[in-house]
Protein backbone atom coordinates (compact mmCIF):
# COMPACT_ATOMS: atom_id res chain seq x y z
CA UNK A 1 0.00 0.00 0.00
CA UNK A 2 1.61 3.23 -0.78
CA UNK A 3 2.05 5.73 2.07
CA UNK A 4 0.44 8.46 2.87
CA UNK A 5 2.44 11.51 3.55
CA UNK A 6 3.42 12.18 6.92
CA UNK A 7 3.36 16.19 6.65
CA UNK A 8 -0.77 15.65 6.24
CA UNK A 9 -1.47 13.33 8.76
CA UNK A 10 0.52 15.38 11.20
CA UNK A 11 -1.57 18.59 9.69
CA UNK A 12 -4.62 16.74 10.58
CA UNK A 13 -3.53 15.30 13.83
CA UNK A 14 -2.68 19.02 14.69
CA UNK A 15 -6.10 19.97 12.95
CA UNK A 16 -8.16 17.64 14.80
CA UNK A 17 -6.38 18.40 18.35
CA UNK A 18 -6.88 22.31 17.70
CA UNK A 19 -9.40 23.49 15.07
CA UNK A 20 -11.88 20.83 14.68
CA UNK A 21 -11.55 20.45 18.86
CA UNK A 22 -12.30 24.77 19.07
CA UNK A 23 -15.20 24.93 16.81
CA UNK A 24 -16.49 20.80 17.19
CA UNK A 25 -20.24 22.18 17.48
CA UNK A 26 -19.75 24.33 14.85
CA UNK A 27 -19.04 20.94 12.56
CA UNK A 28 -21.85 19.19 14.10
CA UNK A 29 -24.66 22.05 13.24
CA UNK A 30 -23.03 22.02 9.66
CA UNK A 31 -23.24 18.55 9.11
CA UNK A 32 -26.62 18.48 10.37
CA UNK A 33 -28.31 22.23 9.10
CA UNK A 34 -26.28 22.22 5.44
CA UNK A 35 -23.97 25.32 5.01
CA UNK A 36 -25.28 28.74 3.75
CA UNK A 37 -22.23 30.70 3.04
CA UNK A 38 -23.12 34.37 2.68
CA UNK A 39 -19.78 35.18 0.34
CA UNK A 40 -18.42 33.19 -2.77
CA UNK A 41 -14.68 33.59 -3.49
CA UNK A 42 -13.17 32.96 -6.67
CA UNK A 43 -9.60 32.47 -5.75
CA UNK A 44 -6.26 30.90 -7.41
CA UNK A 45 -5.03 27.91 -6.63
CA UNK A 46 -1.70 29.01 -6.09
CA UNK A 47 -0.79 27.53 -2.21
CA UNK A 48 0.06 30.84 -1.26
CA UNK A 49 -3.14 32.57 -1.79
CA UNK A 50 -5.48 30.94 0.66
CA UNK A 51 -8.71 32.91 1.15
CA UNK A 52 -9.81 31.27 4.21
CA UNK A 53 -6.71 32.21 5.83
CA UNK A 54 -6.47 35.80 4.41
CA UNK A 55 -9.98 36.57 5.48
CA UNK A 56 -9.34 34.73 8.53
CA UNK A 57 -12.82 32.88 7.61
CA UNK A 58 -14.42 29.91 10.16
CA UNK A 59 -15.70 26.58 8.86
CA UNK A 60 -19.30 27.20 6.59
CA UNK A 61 -18.35 31.11 5.76
CA UNK A 62 -17.14 30.79 2.64
CA UNK A 63 -17.91 29.26 -0.64
CA UNK A 64 -14.46 29.06 -2.38
CA UNK A 65 -13.68 28.20 -6.28
CA UNK A 66 -9.92 27.87 -7.17
CA UNK A 67 -8.45 27.81 -10.36
CA UNK A 68 -5.43 28.17 -12.04
CA UNK A 69 -5.06 32.40 -12.07
CA UNK A 70 -8.80 33.01 -10.19
CA UNK A 71 -10.23 33.80 -13.08
CA UNK A 72 -14.22 33.33 -14.53
CA UNK A 73 -14.52 32.13 -18.12
CA UNK A 74 -17.59 33.89 -19.72
CA UNK A 75 -21.24 32.15 -19.46
CA UNK A 76 -20.75 29.21 -22.49
CA UNK A 77 -23.92 26.93 -22.33
CA UNK A 78 -22.80 24.23 -24.61
CA UNK A 79 -22.45 21.32 -23.14
CA UNK A 80 -19.17 20.73 -22.33
CA UNK A 81 -17.51 20.22 -18.88
CA UNK A 82 -17.39 23.79 -16.78
CA UNK A 83 -15.71 23.28 -13.69
CA UNK A 84 -16.30 26.78 -12.41
CA UNK A 85 -19.62 27.63 -14.15
CA UNK A 86 -20.82 24.31 -12.36
CA UNK A 87 -19.60 25.83 -9.10
CA UNK A 88 -20.79 29.30 -9.48
CA UNK A 89 -24.44 27.98 -10.57
CA UNK A 90 -24.65 26.23 -7.26
CA UNK A 91 -23.07 29.46 -5.18
CA UNK A 92 -25.71 31.66 -7.00
CA UNK A 93 -28.42 29.32 -7.43
CA UNK A 94 -28.63 27.03 -4.42
CA UNK A 95 -26.23 28.32 -1.83
CA UNK A 96 -27.89 32.29 -3.06
CA UNK A 97 -24.62 33.84 -2.13
CA UNK A 98 -24.64 37.59 -1.25
CA UNK A 99 -21.49 38.89 -2.05
CA UNK A 100 -18.78 37.13 -5.25
CA UNK A 101 -15.52 37.96 -4.52
CA UNK A 102 -12.48 37.49 -7.43
CA UNK A 103 -9.66 37.52 -5.13
CA UNK A 104 -6.26 37.46 -7.48
CA UNK A 105 -2.63 38.20 -5.89
CA UNK A 106 0.87 39.03 -7.25
CA UNK A 107 3.70 36.77 -8.28
CA UNK A 108 0.77 34.44 -9.75
CA UNK A 109 2.29 31.85 -12.54
CA UNK A 110 -0.56 31.95 -14.71
CA UNK A 111 -0.47 35.75 -15.23
CA UNK A 112 3.31 35.56 -15.99
CA UNK A 113 3.08 32.61 -18.21
CA UNK A 114 0.46 34.64 -19.90
CA UNK A 115 3.04 37.29 -20.64
CA UNK A 116 5.88 35.06 -21.35
CA UNK A 117 5.92 35.03 -25.82
CA UNK A 118 8.03 32.12 -25.53
CA UNK A 119 6.25 29.77 -22.74
CA UNK A 120 5.60 26.47 -24.22
CA UNK A 121 2.86 23.82 -23.79
CA UNK A 122 3.27 21.68 -20.67
CA UNK A 123 1.51 18.60 -22.01
CA UNK A 124 -0.03 17.90 -25.69
CA UNK A 125 -3.35 19.19 -24.02
CA UNK A 126 -1.79 22.73 -23.40
CA UNK A 127 -4.74 22.98 -20.53
CA UNK A 128 -3.07 25.78 -18.83
CA UNK A 129 -2.51 27.93 -22.45
CA UNK A 130 -6.04 26.86 -23.91
CA UNK A 131 -6.86 28.40 -19.69
CA UNK A 132 -4.92 31.46 -20.15
CA UNK A 133 -6.26 32.35 -23.61
CA UNK A 134 -8.65 34.44 -21.58
CA UNK A 135 -6.14 37.15 -20.98
CA UNK A 136 -4.27 36.65 -23.76
CA UNK A 137 -5.73 40.04 -26.00
CA UNK A 138 -4.68 42.21 -22.67
CA UNK A 139 -1.42 40.56 -22.04
CA UNK A 140 -0.45 40.92 -25.72
CA UNK A 141 -1.93 45.10 -25.09
CA UNK A 142 0.53 44.83 -22.04
CA UNK A 143 4.06 43.76 -23.44
CA UNK A 144 3.74 46.24 -25.63
CA UNK A 145 4.29 48.85 -22.75
CA UNK A 146 7.73 49.51 -23.03
CA UNK A 147 7.53 52.01 -20.23
CA UNK A 148 6.46 49.48 -17.18
CA UNK A 149 9.30 47.04 -15.38
CA UNK A 150 8.23 43.26 -16.04
CA UNK A 151 7.06 43.28 -12.37
CA UNK A 152 4.62 46.15 -13.03
CA UNK A 153 3.16 44.75 -16.34
CA UNK A 154 2.93 41.50 -14.28
CA UNK A 155 1.18 43.09 -11.56
CA UNK A 156 -1.07 45.31 -14.11
CA UNK A 157 -2.08 41.89 -16.27
CA UNK A 158 -3.20 40.37 -11.91
CA UNK A 159 -5.57 43.93 -12.03
CA UNK A 160 -7.00 43.58 -15.44
CA UNK A 161 -7.84 40.21 -15.18
CA UNK A 162 -9.40 40.57 -12.07
CA UNK A 163 -11.53 43.11 -13.67
CA UNK A 164 -12.26 40.81 -16.71
CA UNK A 165 -13.71 37.98 -15.09
CA UNK A 166 -15.88 40.69 -12.96
CA UNK A 167 -17.23 41.27 -16.57
CA UNK A 168 -17.64 37.82 -17.29
CA UNK A 169 -19.36 37.21 -14.18
CA UNK A 170 -22.36 39.38 -15.82
CA UNK A 171 -22.44 37.33 -18.97
CA UNK A 172 -24.49 34.36 -16.30
CA UNK A 173 -28.14 35.83 -16.70
CA UNK A 174 -28.51 34.85 -13.42
CA UNK A 175 -26.04 36.99 -11.88
CA UNK A 176 -26.62 40.03 -14.40
CA UNK A 177 -30.18 39.44 -13.15
CA UNK A 178 -29.14 39.50 -9.46
CA UNK A 179 -26.86 42.41 -9.27
CA UNK A 180 -29.53 45.01 -11.57
CA UNK A 181 -31.88 43.60 -8.64
CA UNK A 182 -29.68 45.08 -5.72
CA UNK A 183 -29.40 41.18 -4.49
CA UNK A 184 -25.70 40.60 -4.99
CA UNK A 185 -22.52 42.27 -5.30
CA UNK A 186 -19.48 41.76 -7.24
CA UNK A 187 -15.83 42.63 -5.85
CA UNK A 188 -12.72 42.18 -6.90
CA UNK A 189 -9.56 41.80 -4.47
CA UNK A 190 -6.08 41.47 -5.16
CA UNK A 191 -3.71 40.33 -2.41
CA UNK A 192 0.33 40.79 -2.41
CA UNK A 193 1.97 37.89 -1.23
CA UNK A 194 5.47 39.59 -0.51
CA UNK A 195 3.78 41.90 2.64
CA UNK A 196 0.26 40.58 3.16
CA UNK A 197 -1.70 43.85 1.58
CA UNK A 198 -5.44 43.38 0.53
CA UNK A 199 -6.38 45.97 -2.11
CA UNK A 200 -10.18 46.10 -3.28
CA UNK A 201 -11.07 47.29 -6.37
CA UNK A 202 -13.63 50.31 -7.08
CA UNK A 203 -17.00 49.91 -8.35
CA UNK A 204 -16.92 53.06 -10.12
CA UNK A 205 -13.39 53.74 -11.27
CA UNK A 206 -12.15 50.08 -10.83
CA UNK A 207 -8.94 51.24 -9.20
CA UNK A 208 -7.44 49.39 -6.65
CA UNK A 209 -7.17 50.84 -3.60
CA UNK A 210 -5.93 49.71 0.02
CA UNK A 211 -8.09 49.85 2.50
CA UNK A 212 -8.04 50.81 6.11
CA UNK A 213 -7.82 47.69 8.88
Amino acid sequence: MQRFPNSLLDGYRNFMNGRYAEACDRYKMLAENGQSPNTLVIACSDSRAAPELIFDAGPGELFVIRNVANMVPPYEPDGHFHATSAALEFAVQVLKVSDIVVMGHGRCGGIRAALDPNAEPLSPGDFIGRWMSLVRPAAEQIQSNEVMTAAERQTALERVSIRNSINNLRSFPDIKALEEAGEIALHGTWFDISTGELWVMDAETLDFIRPEV
